[in-house]
């Protein structure tokens, strides 16, 4: 039997990348999902090919910046498989630029989306773990945080606090409750699309060394597949020429 199989794993920020990755990975090991994301088109179609593998899921349009959409993600894994195993909080963006182009509405929105999107997850299943005894939380930060640059200040500090905020949870959840924290180096994915295009370009060179987005998947599959009592607190995952 593998740690995998049966669990009920919800994930945000599942329709492409590294979610994607992650929900097509935990499915094909027996994992049963509760897939969230901002489209429900890709989220659709995502579930279609994990069904037609012989896998098990379900969706729900999922904006992380709202926290009854959380709170029903949360619900719709209770509903669906009567408990919740783990919340991968995936969702994430990267609207990376100089502090000089006082970009406040970006900013705003990394808050929004890698902090308190984060926050929303806890909130939302916290009281779930407590009630059921057991359960597992796994957040998708970045080596942004890890190697201070220019240009990422904003996006690695919202990195930071959730490493800050995961490792407080880790020390306050008990022996019943376990808190993984992954971060990635640079992995190909659609992270670019919405940056300035002069920023774009320096990131792109970046991509020629990437990883794909199912190495991450694994090391998060490697957390979760851990027997009780094992708590995989930290893992770095990036490509070796990766600086």
């Amino acid at each position: 039997m593998s740690g995998i199989e049966g669990k009920a794993i919800a994930i945000t920020g599942a329709s492409s990348g590294i979610g994607e990755a992650t929900a097509l990975l935990l499915a094909e090991r027996g994992a049963r999902l509760v897939l969230g994301a901002r489209r429900p088109e890709r989220l659709e179609a995502l579930v279609g090919r994990i069904e037609k593998a012989g896998g098990e899921a379900v969706w729900a349009r999922t904006d992380v910046t709202r926290r009854e959409d959380l709170s029903g993600l949360v619900q719709l894994a209770r509903d669906q498989y009567g408990k919740l195993d783990v919340l991968v909080s995936n969702a994430g963006v990267g609207l990376i630029s100089p502090l000089d182009e006082l970009r406040v509405e970006d900013w705003e929105e990394m808050i929004d989306v890698n902090l308190k999107g984060v926050l929303y997850g806890i909130a939302a299943a916290l009281p779930v773990f407590r009630e059921q005894g057991y359960g597992h939380f796994v957040n998708t930060l970045s080596t942004a945080g890890l190697r201070i640059v220019p240009l990422q200040s904003v996006y690695a500090g919202t990195k930071n606090a959730v490493r800050t905020i995961a490792e407080a949870l880790r020390q306050e959840a008990g022996d019943s409750l376990r808190v993984t924290s992954v971060s990635p180096g640079a992995v190909r994915t659609d992270f670019t699309e919405r940056m300035d295009p002069a920023m774009k370009d320096q990131v792109d060179k970046l991509m020629e060394i990437a990883l794909p987005p199912d190495a991450v998947a694994r090391a998060i599959a490697f957390a979760i597949e851990q027997p009780d009592g094992v708590d995989v607190g930290d893992v770095v995952v990036r490509p070796t020429a990766q600086g």
